[in-house]
């Protein structure tokens, strides 16, 4: 399978590059009749567009989405689903500056090798986090799948900047408070110090990591195909295709490592009727099937490597060694724009397996 699909049933193919003329994606697979709408997909759009904080890029993008097939009067038609949005606020000019002397930290050397120099290097082209775009609006269709057809809630959420982790909160907590802060931290306590060392690092010329928490909500019990297709393969999978991501961790994660099993086994017990789970460190997912509890992971993701620190690299045309202090418009953390693209892709993954499942009919 080529390596812009995602999916078996519901199916994303992504395209454009950071500096071309647009990017998009296009979702097959969606069954007919979902009732959505480009208002619908750009209130998700808007909550991973730059330019809306101290926190973020100071590029600024419209990311105004426009459906060019698939849906009609208000509804998928059960054809393939095309959406776009435009690059407007481009300048490629800082690239070309710097075409034979690759950031560190970024795909520009062994994409120039793997493409014969035939790579779209504006702005990182095809690597660039502005990809990520697509998959929120292929991510809006399949929430809303999920929520009217299962009704499965996907929450993801800032758990971690800088070493600054927030406090355990409730899920009503999580729902009403992740939006309300420019770090997207349910926790406003966490979230005014998350900021403060963003502001500090990019005063700096410098950036920072973090970490962003998902759950879901209302999980049926089944979702998965083991053994390749585990539940938890694909996310995983998925998950790893947003630029910066480093580590992918369920329920109890790295923490099992320093578990004993009768610790970290989760007891069953019977609540209204149904077998649920006392503690949930599998995160949602045994032998690679759903089990009907929430589903847990969390999504570790690298410092942004556009610093405007002066860092070594090399000349490729001259074959030596020397400096770079890289220029443009960048994140000093990718985290807070990163919550609804986790959101996003989980979404997708569980629509797809919903729909393997049998779950999801070919119509709505």
């Amino acid at each position: 399978m080529a390596g812009n699909i995602l999916g078996e049933r519901f199916v994303v193919v992504s395209f454009g590059e950071s500096h071309g003329r647009c990017v998009g994606v296009v979702v097959d697979g969606c069954p007919a009749g979902l009732g959505i709408s480009e208002e619908e997909i750009q209130a998700e759009l808007d909550k991973r567009k730059p330019g809306q904080s101290i926190v973020t890029t100071t590029r600024r993008e419209e990311d105004k989405v426009e459906i060019l097939s698939g849906v009609f009067e208000g509804r998928t038609t059960g054809a393939p689903i095309c959406m776009l949005i435009w690059n407007r606020d481009v300048d490629s000019s800082p690239y070309r500056a710097i075409l034979n002397t690759p950031r560190p930290g970024h795909a520009d050397y062994v994409a120039r090798v793997k493409y014969g120099g035939f790579n779209d290097w504006r702005g990182g082209g095809r690597f660039s986090g502005r990809i990520t775009a697509g998959f929120v609006m292929a991510g809006a269709i399949a929430k809303k799948l999920l929520r009217e057809k299962l009704g499965v809630e996907v929450l993801a959420f800032t758990r971690e900047i800088g070493g600054v982790r927030m406090r355990d909160v409730s899920v009503e907590e999580i729902r009403s408070k992740r939006y309300g802060n420019e770090v997207r931290c349910p926790d406003e306590e966490a979230a005014e110090e998350m900021k403060r060392l963003i502001v500090k690092a990019r005063g700096e010329g410098d950036s920072l990591g973090g970490v962003v928490e998902c759950i879901a909500l209302n999980m049926p019990i089944g979702l998965g195909e083991p053994v390749f297709s585990s539940l938890d393969a694909d996310l995983a999978r998925a998950l790893f295709a947003i630029p910066a991501v480093k580590g992918v961790e369920f329920g109890a994660g790295f923490g099992a490592t320093r578990m004993r099993g009768s610790e970290h086994n989760d007891p069953y017990t019977i609540r209204d009727g149904k077998v649920e789970t006392i503690t949930n460190n599998a995160g949602g997912i045994l032998g690679g099937l759903s089990n009907g509890m929430p589903l847990v992971l969390r999504v570790a993701f690298k410092p942004a490597s556009s610093i405007a620190k002066h860092q070594k690299t090399v000349n490729l045309e001259e074959m030596s060694e020397t400096t770079i202090q890289v220029p443009g418009r960048h994140d000093p953390t990718v985290v807070p724009r990163a919550v609804p693209v986790v959101e996003a892709i989980v979404a997708i993954v569980l629509a797809d397996h919903a729909l393997r499942a049998g779950l999801i009919g070919c119509v709505v």
